[in-house]
């Protein structure tokens, strides 16, 4: 076990290393006979690729290859394979803090466990491997279209600065994030944000936020007890993604300071069925989906390549010294983490799905 496969039925592999000759993954366990075109990737790796005002000046083009497992525009039941190839890579800037550690960063510990590291801007530690997340979410996507689930995205904390969403529905929310610069659908908040960002920028630093991940029409049951849970196994994909520091479903934290009463989400029948008269649980109980919306909220920590003089080690001498980071990076990688989270949602989900025998194994 590599830990670089995710998934039981429907599982997705990544590959590649940031300034590698490319990046992608493999998508087994896809159902048989759907449709799928191009376009249904290319879509979601273009809201993540950068090069975008406030973003890495990186220019990828981020265009996907499908190399496998898709015949006249269906599903084979096969792997799919994916590629993405690196077209503007910058290495020089790494080269003279190759020996280097940067703090806050995966370069120590990659070093620790395997006695050797691509110090070209992370190599599979970088953000830039979750393109083949993206890339085989798309997929997972698709599949749950077809059962009227899904799953949105949007940021609403940012440098400290949080939104203010309790008077907008999840379709409003949807519709002003998708005009949003950073994803925000609160405008008025979303100028303070960006303020904060450029700041950092100027001052060589970054800054982290918090990302919220709605998912609609999930049927109650979907879930496993007890070591399959659906919120547990949502954490493991969420913390999965490069800067997730953090994970809450529903209330989350705030559970800690409420009493029983407040927290229960009491409940009603209504045409028949049974509904909650609030979402404190964030649509699971027991590690169970009851029918509500799931609602899960990741920290993203700010971007660890910084241009600051900050303390570190020199592996090479083994010696103290100072390290400024220069090249390429993101003054704030939450809008471009939204589609990465909203791709393991959707992945874990779909999987736990199949699991289950609630998504078939080909489509008529």
């Amino acid at each position: 076990m590599t830990g670089n496969t995710f998934g039981r039925v429907f599982r997705v592999t990544t590959w590649g290393e940031s300034h590698g000759k490319a990046v992608g993954c493999v998508v087994d366990g896809c159902p048989a006979g759907m449709e799928l075109d191009v376009s249904d990737i290319q879509k979601e790796l273009d809201r993540r690729k950068p090069g975008k005002r406030l973003t890495s000046p990186r220019k990828e083009s981020d265009i996907v290859e499908i190399l496998s497992g898709v015949f006249e525009g269906y599903t084979l039941g096969t792997p799919i394979s994916m590629l993405v190839y690196n077209k503007d890579v910058d290495s020089k800037p790494y080269e003279r803090i190759k020996n280097l550690f940067r703090p806050g960063h995966a370069d120590y510990t990659y070093y620790a466990k395997f006695g050797i590291r691509d110090w070209r801007g992370g190599g599979r530690s970088s953000a830039r491997e979750t393109v083949g997340r993206v890339a085989g979410g798309a997929i997972a996507k698709k599949i749950l279209s077809k059962f009227g689930i899904e799953i949105i995205g949007y940021t609403i904390e940012i440098a400290g600065i949080r939104a203010n969403l309790s008077e907008m529905d999840i379709e409003e929310r949807k519709k002003r994030a998708e005009k949003s610069e950073i994803s925000c659908p609160d405008y008025e908040v979303e100028r303070e944000m960006i303020r904060e960002i450029e700041n950092a920028k100027r001052e060589g630093d970054s800054v982290g936020g918090i990302i919220e991940i709605v998912v609609t029409n999930v049927p109650p049951g979907v879930g496993e007890p007890v070591f399959m849970k659906l919120d547990a196994y949502l954490s493991y994909a969420l913390m999965s993604i490069p800067a997730v520091k953090g994970v809450e479903i529903g209330a989350g934290f705030s559970s800690a300071r409420m009493k029983g009463s407040e927290m229960n989400d009491q409940m009603s029948i209504v045409n028949g069925r049974v509904v909650f008269l609030s979402n404190n649980s964030g649509g699971v109980l027991g590690g169970i989906s009851n029918g509500n919306d799931i609602i899960v909220r990741i920290a993203i920590k700010p971007t660890s390549s910084i241009a600051k003089q900050q303390k570190t080690v020199n592996i090479e001498r083994f010696t103290e010294e100072e390290i400024v980071v220069k090249g390429r990076h993101d003054p704030c990688i939450v809008p471009r983490a939204i589609p990465v989270a909203e791709a393991m949602t959707a992945i874990a989900i779909v999987d736990l799905m199949m699991l289950q025998g609630l998504i078939p194994r080909f489509f008529r």
